[in-house]
Order: C-alpha cells, then structure tokens, then sequence
C-alpha cells in the first residue's frame, strides 16, 4: 500500500489546511445538522398549514435521522471503491433536491419524503467531510482541522434556530427549506472549482459486500478504532439528547421562550468555539489522549451536576452545568474522532461511516431513555449524560493506557 506522502500531486499541498479547505469541509459536515434545526421553530405553523397535529411532525426527524445513520453505512465504503468525488456531487443534487420537494410539499407524507431525500443527500457529505480530512491530513494537522470543522458545526444548530424564527416570520416556513436548497448548491459549487477527487487510485478497495462486511467487523474489533469511536460517539449522543430534551426543559419547565431558548442555543456556540480552538494546541503539548480523556473528565463533571441539581434545578445553574458539558465535549469530539480515523487512512469512508452511524445509533438510545424512562424529562437528561460520559470515560481509559 503506498503512503500519503508516496503519492505525487495529492498529499503535498493538501498538507495545509486553508480557509477555502476548511470552509468546504465545514460546509459539508454541516448541512445535515443545518437542515433540521432551522425548521424546529417553525412546526406549530407547519403543523397548522398541513393540517396535522405537531406531534406528527416527529416523523420528519425519524425519518432523516434512521436514513442518516443506515445511508452512511452504504456511501462510506463505497467511496473507497469508486472515490469521493462522485458521491459528494451525488449527495449534494440529491439534498437540494429534497430541499426544493420540502419547499412545495403540499402534505405531511411528502414531506416526510422529501426529509428522507435530504437524508440520503446529507448524510454523504457529513460522512465524506471526514474522510476527505483523513485524505488530506493525519497527525496533529488532523487533529486541528477537525477541531475547526467541529466549530463551525457547532455553529449550526447553535444559530439555525434563530435563523428558522426569523424566516418562518418574514417569508413562512417553506423558506427555511429553500434556504438550505441554496446552501446545497453553494457548497457543490465550491467542491467542483476548488477541491477534486482526494482518493487516489492506489487507496481504492473493493465494494463487494462481503468485504464491505468483514471491514466492519474488523474495525468493531480493533481497539484502535472502537475505543475513541465508542468515547466520542456517547458524547455526541448526549449532546443531541440535549437537543431534543431542551425544549421540556428549558420551555416547559423553566418558562423560557422560544426567542430565549434560540439565544442559549447560540450561545452554546461560543463555548464550542473556545475549547475548539484550544484542542490543537493543547494536544501538541500534552497529546492527544490525555486532552482527550481530560475533556470526558470535563464533561462527566457537567453531568455530576446536572444529576445533583435534577430534584430542583435553576435555570442558571442547568445552564452552567451544560456549558460544562459541551466545554469537555469540544475537546474530546476531535481528539476522538482523529484517534479513530488517523490508523485507517486506506479506508477513511468504511471507518468514518461506522463512526457516524455509532453515533446517530447512540443518540437515538439517549432520546428514546429520555421518552422511556420512568422519571421527569429533566432528571432522565441529567441521568443519560451522566451514565453516557461513565460509559465513555470507560472505553478510553484503555487507550490512555495503551498509548
């Protein structure tokens, strides 16, 4: 197997990360997360419009998110075999596509069709943005740019619930899905005039599905990929716990208003955006697994908190104790997903699509113990991070070991 450095013409200047790259693989990894939460705000009028109840619109997040997490599992390895650059234009047509049905669909059925168009679309460029990273990158370099890319997809479902009230008021809600149409072809037009195929011929593997299956397996049994896979993905499960249960929480709860839950969503984003901005710097010092497993520390103590406050919580120390959350989750989230792509450059798409759908799999367990168990919406969040970050202090203690 060549190395990287092997290969003229593809890993030399693709070693700097630039802002044109970055703006290209943040662009990529945020669509997904772009498109859902700036229609949020806007069900009860979607809801009144098609003549449904806005409980029913819960089916137009099932159905992004299980075509998500199943269509990265398909489109991962794929890329291997054939390149990324097909694909990434291939998802890209199909999620504006699906923006534009949404935009017009006159029915709860297709929209909830159109959702899973957009599924199909995003979930290619959010597994492709991390493969086309390990491409490009590997080492402290990797680290960075996923760190910055996590930045800015923070951004996302920090500011896109302001962003959907304001267009649902001024334009009605079918804008919010030609804007993320017009963002589609945006970020299409960039990756055909700047970026090209990142996979070279001598990296391709075969797409038959009994290798595409053994190549799964093989990774679920290498610690190198399923400890900081499994650590960084019960992060990313609390956080979109977080997501779906904030609006009890903060809402119902707490009396926020719709306009002050989208100011705690944006202000979120600053917190991501100090403890990404630190993970480069501080992994060359320290490295890579003590940031990382001092980030699980971090947000384990977030939890502690949300769990000793649960009985009778403030808004200002709830708001506290998440921001504690997502200060150690801005550090273990690319420290951990660098970990578990950097050792399977010959096969970043089947190993950044298993990363992604161990991560849509997880969050889909953290929101259904939310619904199931027993207990107030408050005290099951509290309960699901705490017991989340155990779990993934747990599976990393053993890389932090090994290493």
């Amino acid at each position: 197997m060549a190395t990287p450095d092997a290969i003229s013409g593809i890993a030399g200047p693709a070693r700097v990360l630039t802002g044109g790259r970055l703006v290209l693989l943040s662009g990529l990894a945020a669509l997904g997360i772009l498109a859902t939460n700036i229609m949020l705000p806007a069900f009860p009028v979607m809801a009144r419009e098609l003549g449904v109840a806005p409980r029913e619109l819960s089916w137009t997040l099932s159905s992004f998110f299980v075509v998500f997490a199943l269509g990265q599992l398909v489109i991962g390895p794929l890329s291997d075999a054939i390149g990324r650059s097909p694909l990434v234009i291939g998802g890209l047509l199909l999620f504006v596509a699906g923006s534009i049905l949404g935009a017009f669909a006159p029915s709860l059925p297709v929209l909830i069709a159109a959702r899973a168009i957009q599924a199909l679309g995003a979930c290619a460029a959010s597994v492709l943005a991390r493969a086309i990273a390990r491409d490009l990158f590997e080492g402290p370099e990797l680290t960075r740019t996923l760190s910055l890319m996590m930045i800015a997809t923070a951004a996302a479902p920090g500011f896109s619930p302001a962003l959907g009230t304001g267009m649902a008021l001024a334009f009605g809600w079918r804008s919010t899905f030609v804007f993320v149409a017009v963002a589609g072809i945006l970020v299409a037009a960039h990756y055909r005039l700047t970026a090209g195929e990142t996979l070279h011929r001598v990296w391709r593997r075969t797409a038959h599905p009994g290798a595409i299956a053994r190549g799964y397996a093989g990774l679920l049994i290498d610690a190198r990929f399923i400890l900081p896979a499994l650590s960084v993905s019960l992060v990313i499960a609390c956080l979109y716990s977080f997501f779906g249960a904030a609006p009890a929480i903060l809402m119902d709860r707490m009396g926020f208003s719709a306009a002050g839950l989208s100011l705690f969503f944006a202000a979120t984003v600053f917190v991501v955006f100090g403890s990404g901005l630190m993970t480069a710097r501080l992994t060359r010092r320290w490295g890579a697994p003590r940031v990382g497993m001092a980030g699980i520390l971090i947000a384990l103590a977030g939890g502690l908190w949300l769990v000793l406050q649960a009985a009778a919580p403030t808004p200002v120390s709830f708001m506290a104790a998440v921001t504690l959350f997502l200060a150690g989750m801005g550090l273990i989230n690319p420290i951990g997903t660098a970990l578990a792509l950097e050792p399977f450059g010959d096969r970043a798409g089947l190993a950044s699509a298993l990363l992604g759908f161990l991560q849509m799999a997880l969050a889909a367990i953290g929101t259904a113990l939310i619904g199931a168990l027993p207990v107030g919406a408050t005290t099951a969040y509290t309960w699901v991070v705490f017991g989340g970050m155990i779990l993934a202090a747990g599976a990393f203690v053993p890389l932090l070991r090994g290493r």
